[in-house]
């Protein structure tokens, strides 16, 4: 049994010290491949450290966080490119639109959104699209690049069932499925029985929305095994399904 966890900040601070502790964890229990989205120009240095310990195992993107978009926003797009153009990178990630922290800088967002997509387009990879209080308005942009049949993951997706039909209508797109599907109540457990598993990759986004029983805690590499878990008692198949198809999706999507 192989899981890939598709959406994993392995370098945040929050794991300073503990980080190869917690992904050798991982890796015993299964989880063996882990794709890593960058945030900003200063999570840059850390994302590639772990890669460099973690060659065969941890696959950094490239990209602009939404949340990191700002009066500087240009300068760190340069940084992006920069990168891009200087070695090969698994996707551009994570770029997209958040209106749920703060929506003073909602055009620049769709400025620094369209770009990367291009950039995406430019170096042949897929691309990782954040959508927090924002699927509207990310769709809107995503359909300008219809034509362009780029493959996407809808990280840590939240809608509903016909919103995540939308998402599968609309191109070569997964949905990113993490641990708020554990959470009570919370709806994607619905949109999960509704779709096909060949839609689907597993994520942790750790260390941010942990799994029950760690609901507000810190979420940890291994907890994938929790979502995996809950995916399957929904579909009602075994663990080994879905991480056979759902590592199989990843593959599809980034071609390793």
């Amino acid at each position: 049994m192989i899981l890939t966890d598709t959406h994993t900040h392995l370098y945040s601070k929050e794991f300073e010290n503990e980080s190869q502790i917690l992904i050798q964890e991982a890796i015993e229990n299964k989880i063996t491949r882990f794709f890593m989205p960058n945030v900003d120009s200063e999570s840059i240095g850390g994302m590639l450290q772990i890669e460099k310990q973690f060659p065969n195992n941890c696959f950094p993107m490239m990209g602009l966080h939404p949340c990191s978009v700002g009066p500087k926003y240009e300068q760190e797009l340069s940084v992006v490119e920069y990168w891009l153009n200087k070695r090969n990178f698994i996707a551009v990630g994570e770029i997209g639109i958040d209106l749920y922290w703060d929506k003073t800088f909602f055009v620049q967002q769709q400025d620094a959104f369209r770009r990367q997509i291009e950039l995406a387009k430019k170096f042949n990879v897929p691309y990782i699209i954040h959508s927090r209080n924002s699927f509207d308005e990310v769709m809107e942009i995503v359909s300008e690049f219809k034509q362009d049949n780029l493959k996407a993951v809808f990280h840590c997706f939240s809608g509903n069932p016909e919103q995540a039909q939308q998402v599968i209508d609309a191109g070569n797109f997964k949905l990113g499925i993490g641990g708020v599907v554990t959470f009570k109540n919370s709806g994607l457990d619905k949109v999960v029985e509704a779709i096909d598993l060949k839609h689907i990759v597993l994520e942790t986004d750790a260390p941010y929305l942990a799994p029950v029983p760690h609901r507000g805690k810190r979420n940890n590499p291994a907890y994938l095994l929790l979502i995996a878990k809950r995916i399957a008692e929904i579909k009602n198949c075994s663990i080994e399904e879905v991480a056979a198809i759902t590592t199989q999706n990843s593959k599809d999507v980034f071609g390793i």
